[in-house]
């Protein structure tokens, strides 16, 4: 009954929109990692990591959201170092960021060593396993943020659990052009291999509470993304009519 009656309630209504926005913005990030790390497959494999990381990574959603007292803990500090206090929530922003900037810094010294592997056309099941491995664990990593404010945010567990399904179902839809688009342009990769840096350095800040405004971040990858666009459509310009 209270879920028929949260149908019907402004309150709810304006929580699941405000909590799908939030989760879809912050699930920008994610979708970048998402594409980078499954470029280097072959395409139905690459589909099928997005779709089995994302399937899974939803259900630990659900289930930290189920565990709201257990994850307001994590919120709870553990030990100072200089005047900071750390908590689990810090520990885990810190290592994710660490382990963002790590695998970026790994891809970007391939690309320009030039050391570039052929498609995992075979995609064998150490390889595909490995990277739904990490698909879930920086999930999960990103997410932290976006479900402690949920429950900040919505009074009801069916408000959160809608927001996150609906910006699941959005992440799916939008991972995998977006993952085909990054895997087709090389300079587009190397672009989101710099911004997994850039993102990274972001949580290990969040973690040491020097909070960066994600909007400046957003605001970096959509200029830069946009200039890589304009590069794009010029070169293929270039390439339909070259010069005389």
């Amino acid at each position: 009954m209270q879920a028929l009656s949260l149908l019907t309630d402004p309150n709810a209504w304006a929580a699941l929109v405000t909590l799908t926005a939030l989760e879809i913005v912050l699930g920008i990030d994610n979708l970048v990692f998402i594409s980078v790390l499954t470029s280097r497959l072959a395409e139905d494999k690459a589909r099928r990591a997005r779709l089995v990381g994302l399937a899974l990574a939803f259900i630990f959603r659900v289930i930290m959201l189920a565990a709201l007292t257990w994850l307001m803990g994590l919120a709870a500090p553990l030990f100072s170092i200089f005047g900071i206090e750390i908590s689990w929530r810090d520990i885990i922003l810190i290592g994710g960021g660490m382990f963002l900037i790590a695998k970026a810094t790994h891809e970007i010294h391939r690309e320009v060593e030039a050391r570039e592997r052929p498609v995992d056309s075979s995609g064998t099941t150490r390889s595909f396993a490995w990277i739904v491995v990490q698909l879930v664990a920086v999930d999960l990593v990103f997410s932290l943020d976006s479900i402690l404010t949920a429950i900040g945010m919505a009074e009801h567990l069916e408000v959160m659990i809608a927001a996150v399904v609906i910006a699941m179902v959005v992440m799916y839809a939008a991972a995998n052009p977006v993952g085909a688009f990054i895997a087709a342009h090389p300079t587009t990769r190397m672009l989101a291999l710099a911004f997994l840096v850039l993102i990274g350095v972001a949580l290990i800040a969040d973690g040491f509470e020097l909070h960066i405004p994600r909007g400046y971040i957003y605001f970096a990858m959509a200029f830069a993304g946009t200039v890589e666009v304009f590069n794009i459509v010029a070169r293929r310009n270039r390439q339909r009519r070259p010069y005389s």
